[in-house]
């Protein structure tokens, strides 16, 4: 992913509230499924590390980004934002 095209899922992340929730049980399953499930319909969405969980938001990041075949486009503070192309059809494209 290219610096300009990181920045401009930036920008557009910037309106996103977190779809999702990484809480005390860490990354699960159900959770997987959850994030990849989003990704299919929405391409880009962020995720919020509660102050609860014992994981590192860096380390959420990079397992969930290899887990659902998606890259890490931002991780500030305890929010990530993950980004994957959707071949669903009926979904507007963001790139």
């Amino acid at each position: 992913m290219t610096s300009n095209i990181r920045a401009k899922l930036r920008s557009i992340a910037m309106k996103l509230e977190p779809s999702t929730q990484v809480g005390k049980n860490g990354i699960g399953e159900t959770l997987i499924k959850q994030v990849d499930e989003q990704l299919q319909s929405h391409e880009l969405i962020k995720i919020a590390v509660l102050k609860n969980a014992d994981v590192d938001a860096k380390d959420v990041a990079e397992e969930l980004a290899e887990a659902t075949s998606s890259e890490v486009v931002q991780v500030i503070g305890s929010k990530i934002t993950l980004y994957r192309y959707s071949t669903k059809q009926g979904i507007k494209h963001i790139l």
